[in-house]
């Protein structure tokens, strides 16, 4: 419930409570009675400006820290089975969504280079010839690791016009890695970001996480120096965040230590060093008499002016593969979610049996009302640096947001956000508190539901 007194109570708290990034979250879905007719759903939708996700669920090793729906697999058989059944789901969605166009894609995971190569050019090809998206007018992230971010399988995303490279480096301190459960080296790590580098990838993304084991300040500013070396045209700084039945979850330890002064000596560093701050987490590079957002900015300008723009607010994105969510705005769906190993395989054994006719159904997920779609919308919008519109809310939803959430004015009380205009925007002690402000935001309904899901 928004209160002045809840939100008091939570700012008093930790700022890492929760991981929040997109609302609700999937431990909020639940099966659906009966299942959802896609193309009934699809037909409701604007297909215009669709955000394609696909998602593969292999890694070549359990980060300590991971809760992602993946496994560790170096199975070539079974990675088989799972593209096929890909294929098979794509051709029944671009059935579903007849005539659609895509203005963005990403391929997630796990780690999708974890794929051989042949079976990772067939899901650029499912993307292009199945799905009919245009991949050399629209922007395409792909996640890759230091381990399986090889030069022919680089080689192979520059040639289907891939412009942006997420990797996941963590630290370049050894020790730290290593008390993460991962084990790539340093020496390692910068041979692959030198690779990419030279392949002459548009947007390079570099991920690192504060609040490790035996980190300190002094090292956590010697990984954001490295970094650095590398020109990254965006760097995400993660808070550790420590969960249920990963490895880390398994320990005694206290974690709530340096996080916070680590935030805000990484932030200082990277705003002195000419990076912009996106959100708590994300900064980009912003070079000399830059003009525009490019084409991996908040605000996408494709490539081709024929090219629809996609907005995250929106609802609009189409997951293939096990543990891709869809997003329409009555609806999010996906399959079943699990971070254990036992759970993943059952999810994965079920989904490489689907039956051709079921991929026409959602069968579980959430269904947004009027409320929850307000929620969404002001979550996304504040948690950027683009702020809360107003009169694009009042556009959207023909109601004013403070009649919709009158307690929302108490952000301003509480120096959380300011508003300039018909624009609300987080200030800088909001920023750091996006988890906190993000998770007050969620309707009871969705908290009862993220506390009675029993994770696997």
């Amino acid at each position: 419930m928004l209160t002045i007194q809840n939100l008091k109570s939570k700012i008093a708290q930790s700022p890492y409570q929760a991981y929040v990034y997109s609302y609700p979250h999937k431990t909020a879905y639940r099966p659906l009675t009966p299942p959802v007719y896609l193309p009934e759903l699809w037909a409701q939708q604007d297909r215009q400006a669709l955000f394609l996700y696909i998602h593969i669920p292999f890694c070549e090793m359990r980060c300590g820290f991971c809760n992602l729906f993946t496994a560790v697999s170096h199975n070539e058989d079974f990675m088989s089975q799972y593209v096929r059944t890909l294929q098979r789901q794509a051709q029944r969605m671009k059935a579903v969504l007849g005539d659609a166009s895509f203005a963005r894609f990403a391929i997630g995971g796990g780690t999708p280079t974890q794929l051989p190569i042949q079976h990772l050019e067939t899901i650029l090809n499912i993307a292009e010839n199945t799905m009919g998206a245009r991949l050399r007018e629209i922007p395409i992230s792909v996640e890759v690791s230091p381990e399986t971010a090889t030069e022919d399988k680089l080689k192979l995303l520059r040639s289907h016009a891939v412009d942006r490279v997420s990797i996941g480096v963590q630290s370049f301190i050894d020790s730290e890695v290593l008390a993460t459960q991962r084990r790539q080296s340093t020496t390692q790590v910068e041979t692959t970001l030198t690779r990419i580098k030279e392949m002459g990838f548009p947007t390079l993304n570099i991920d690192l996480i504060y609040g490790l084991p035996g980190q300190t300040i002094n090292t956590w500013l010697q990984s954001i120096q490295a970094t650095l070396r590398f020109q990254p045209e965006e760097i995400y700084l993660y808070p550790l965040y420590v969960r249920s039945l990963t490895g880390l979850g398994r320990t005694d330890r206290e974690w709530d230590d340096i996080r916070l002064a680590c935030y805000r000596e990484g932030r200082s560093l990277l705003l002195s060093e000419g990076y912009t701050q996106v959100s708590m987490r994300m900064f980009r590079r912003v070079e000399e008499g830059q003009g525009g957002q490019g084409r991996q900015g908040s605000n996408i300008s494709p490539l081709s002016p024929s090219s629809p723009i996609y907005c995250c607010q929106a609802d609009s994105m189409v997951g293939l593969g096990c543990g891709a969510r869809s997003y329409t705005n009555t609806l999010h769906y996906s399959n079943e979610y699990a971070v254990g190993a036992k759970g993943i395989s059952e999810i994965l054994q079920a989904y490489i049996q689907t039956a051709d006719e079921s991929f026409y159904y959602a069968h579980f997920g959430f269904q947004l009302n009027a409320e929850e779609q307000r929620r969404r919308y002001i979550l996304l919008s504040l948690l950027s640096d683009e702020g809360l519109n107003c009169a694009s809310y009042r556009q959207k939803f023909s109601s004013e947001v403070y009649a919709d959430f009158p307690e929302f004015s108490e952000l301003l009380v509480l120096n959380l956000a300011i508003k300039d205009e018909d624009i609300l925007q987080l200030t800088e002690f909001g920023i750091e508190r996006s988890d906190t402000i993000g998770a007050w935001l969620f309707s009871e309904k969705v908290q009862e539901l993220m506390q009675d899901y029993e994770l696997k």
